[in-house]
């Protein structure tokens, strides 16, 4: 039953119209639905971070320096800002298990400020946190990883240094980001903060209790429901950092069924106008084995490259169709049924 067939009490008063807010909030529950499609180990994603190149395909090589500073442009879908260190491939695999544990929100009494309350705030409050929650053993076999002393102590360094990284996000255009960037102000609106908080665990074996508590900005995003659904299973199954850094995009775009090269360099941090005819070659081939990888994870049915274009600006069109189809698109298919 769809969000617009939900049956109405009757309460002998006429029914009410709907505002514009639950309006729009039904329509969203009905593309919500729609575009389902039946994943059997989902996992709910940030928006912006299923469509940013601020992970580096690789997980060597990374650049550890506390002052490294890279702004990450997805042209017309996000502009990310990383400081502290540069992430890898292992940061978004850890990001990604800590979003498939559960998670839970506690409200925590705040604090008397010891040089006393600034106007306008209220001497007593609460904060709320959101932190989630598991064993050593749940965290590695989300990853597929073997259950081993080693392994454990790597995904805690992942963690901590998830912590270490201030994230700044942009929510303006590109080109009011490039504008106002040139001009020495601040671009548009935006915020800041860790993607991390506090990381407790309550020892070293496997089914010792872990639990992480998010920043502020996943506290908010998680709340407010900024989320799209992404095939763990599929996520984990990928052994190319290349489909790692794609299958989020193409996973969390239910309405896409091709994907430009162009697109791929962004979301790789690469410069594809930049390259030379050997590092494009490179970058195709590291592209068609991603494409090949997610068909043998499963996540696609098949692919097909086109070209379009010319000489020097000739391009690659990626054509995908995803092995799970959405709901919408069983319904539509279902053979219809000869009246009795």
């Amino acid at each position: 039953m769809s969000a617009r067939e939900l049956p109405l009490k009757f309460t002998g008063q006429p029914q009410a119209a709907l505002s514009e807010a639950e309006q729009r909030r039904l329509e969203r529950l009905q593309r919500t639905k729609q575009n389902r499609r039946g994943r059997k180990f989902p996992v709910a994603i940030p928006a912006e971070l299923t469509r940013t190149s601020a992970f580096a395909p690789r997980r060597f090589d990374l650049v550890e320096d506390r002052n490294f500073s890279r702004v990450y442009v997805v042209h017309a879908r996000s502009i990310i800002e990383v400081t502290g260190r540069e992430l890898g491939s292992q940061h978004r695999d850890a990001l990604y298990a800590l979003f498939r544990l559960p998670s839970r929100r506690i409200k925590l009494e705040r604090e008397e400020e010891p040089l006393g309350i600034l106007p306008g705030l209220n001497k007593i409050g609460q904060d709320t946190i959101v932190e989630a929650y598991g064993t050593w053993r749940d965290i590695l076999k989300i990853m597929g990883l073997s259950e081993h002393a080693n392994n454990m102590l790597t995904v805690l360094k992942n963690f901590e240094e998830l912590r270490q990284v201030n994230l700044r996000v942009y929510t303006g255009s590109h080109d009011q980001y490039v504008r106002e960037t040139r001009a020495g102000r601040i671009p548009s609106a935006g915020f800041s903060d860790n993607f991390l908080g506090r990381i407790e665990w309550s020892g070293v074996r496997l089914d010792s209790k872990v639990t992480v508590r998010y920043g502020e900005w996943l506290r908010q995003v998680f709340e407010k429901k900024h989320l799209v659904s992404l095939n763990a299973q599929v996520y984990f199954g990928l052994q190319s950092d290349y489909a790692k850094s794609i299958w989020p995009y193409i996973d969390g775009q239910p309405n896409h069924h091709y994907i430009d090269e162009t697109v791929i360099a962004e979301l790789l941090g690469r410069d594809l106008e930049g390259m030379n005819w050997r590092e494009r070659g490179n970058f195709r081939e590291g592209c068609r084995r991603a494409f090949e990888d997610m068909k043998v994870a499963g996540g696609l049915a098949s692919y097909k490259v086109e070209q379009f274009g010319s000489g020097r600006v000739k391009l690659h069109r990626y054509i995908y169709v995803h092995a799970l189809p959405r709901d919408i698109e069983k319904a539509s298919a279902a053979p219809e049924l000869a009246p009795s």
